[in-house]
């Protein structure tokens, strides 16, 4: 938000035209090892090998170090290239420089973060991701304004390098917070063996990849196809910033709850599956997609509702879209993507959710290329290819997940709360109210009312509730 208002569209579009590279980077650079590390310290530690964890961790930084000096100077040959042939925006080449001086940090607290989720130690992890973005949002809010220049190319590096800055307060708070458990475990560990990290790593980080890469090249098809379409190369830069800025982070915002419990999925899963307690396993899977299914509902019905209301408020967009009636109904199934693919990596199935990733990824950048390309659709098309994406990849995770033997959940977990989303949105897109902010509140009372009679909400709930205080 605080970007979009201070740079504007343009630089919002530089920016997130070379983001989905800084991220197709660092997926490269990591080889899926945070996935691999957190799964195995989990079983060795419900094990009682603790010995064997700290080893791990020394052959994942290890693995790591090499894999930074091999490919980062690479990386960094080619990103002129990437810039001006593959994204076809020179202005994108001084970010993505910035960028690539920005892995090591990610890659390193990467490795650490996933050490210590394998323990059980959640709270370093929620601190040194709550610096990180209260670093960026305080340096593009008080720090940007002073810097900005004439040229959009440079304001976007500016803001790449506040992104760094965030990166490395956050390593340097975990580092400091690994420093007070490394004196109580075995200095004298040896290596772990890496065979085992690769087999669990190596599928997750092709899932990943593939994940990162596709959005990667999602700018590129866009650009190109709307260039086709008839659109001039800046015009569709700009629009490229304002769906990627705006719309997506805004439908996108509800899905820290989503992504918190999918990081906390792996190791309790995990671990649960370690011991043979496929009863604890489905309780912790049953409750955690009924809570992102939840959320899922909420965010829907109010973003269908109030979506380009919400965007021109928050983000001072001159002019309604309409991508969001497009996008909220679909993104429901998003908010349950991350938490299934968890399920799936911390049940050895990295290698079915990579797959899924692929079906997803490819299935969207056909649909962009096709329809974004037709004059009649242009932006519109390209909307549509997006969220085409969301429930290819959602659908097969649902299918993949309820395959397993030991693993209660199917498709009618999600159908109650969809069902409410839409007899919701209905109701109050007819029903008149003299204020909007009067209508959002009519909306959650009706929403929740309907959600607790069909059972969605349970009173039971309120324990979850009272645990999440008793440990703040």
């Amino acid at each position: 938000m605080q970007f979009m208002r201070i740079a504007g569209a343009e630089v919002v579009g530089i920016y997130m035209t070379a983001y989905p590279a800084f991220i197709f980077f660092i997926s490269l650079v990591q080889l899926g090892l945070p996935t691999a590390i957190t799964k195995i310290v989990a079983e060795l530690h419900a094990r009682g090998k603790i010995a064997e964890t700290k080893s791990v961790l020394k052959t994942s930084l290890r693995i790591s170090t090499i894999s930074i000096i091999c490919l980062l100077p690479i990386l960094a040959f080619i990103t002129p290239t990437i810039a001006e042939v593959l994204l076809q925006s020179e202005g994108t080449r001084y970010p993505l420089i910035v960028a690539i001086y920005t892995v090591p940090i990610v890659v390193y607290g990467g490795v650490i973060r996933a050490y210590l989720l394998g323990l059980g130690k959640t709270s370093p992890t929620a601190w040194s991701s709550l610096i990180e973005q209260a670093i960026r949002i305080a340096t593009i809010s008080f720090a940007l304004p002073y810097l900005l220049t004439d040229t959009s190319t440079i304001n976007a590096a500016y803001a790449m390098a506040m992104t760094a800055l965030g990166e490395l307060a956050a390593l340097i708070y975990i580092l400091i917070h690994y420093q007070f458990i490394k004196p109580r475990m075995d200095k004298k560990a040896g290596f772990y063996r890496s065979g085992p990290l690769f087999r669990i790593a190596l599928p997750s980080a092709g899932s990943k990849l593939f994940g990162t890469f596709t959005w990667f090249l999602e700018p590129i098809v866009f650009l190109k196809a709307l260039t086709i379409s008839g659109m001039t190369a800046t015009a569709a830069t700009t629009l490229y910033g304002v769906i990627s800025g705006v719309h997506i982070p805004l439908l996108l915002f509800p899905a820290f709850i989503p992504a918190a419990l999918a990081i906390i999925l792996i190791p309790a899963i995990s671990n649960a599956a370690a011991v043979h307690n496929f009863r604890l396993l489905n309780e912790r899977i049953i409750v955690s997609l009924r809570i992102c299914s939840l959320i899922g509902c909420y965010a829907a019905t109010f973003f269908l509702l109030y979506g380009d209301f919400l965007a021109i408020k928050l983000f001072h967009l001159e002019e309604t879209t309409g991508y969001m009636k497009i996008l909220a109904p679909i993104f429901y199934f998003y908010y349950i993507q991350s938490p299934l693919l968890s399920i799936l990596q911390a049940l050895d199935q990295a290698r079915v959710a990579m797959m899924n990733s692929i079906y997803g990824g490819i299935g969207k950048l056909l649909l962009m290329l096709i329809l974004a390309a037709q004059p009649m659709l242009q932006q519109f098309g390209a909307i549509i290819a997006i969220g085409f994406g969301v429930l290819l990849t959602s659908f097969l995770h649902i299918a993949s997940v309820r395959k397993h033997p030991k693993i209660q959940v199917g498709f009618r977990l999600f159908a109650a709360s969809y069902g409410c989303f839409i007899a919701v949105s209905i109701v109050q897109s007819i029903v008149p109210y003299a204020s909007i902010y009067v209508s959002m509140g009519a909306t959650f009372i009706l929403l929740t009312a309907l959600l607790l009679l069909t059972g969605q909400i349970k009173l039971t709930d309120l324990r979850y509730v009272k645990l999440l205080f008793s440990r703040l």
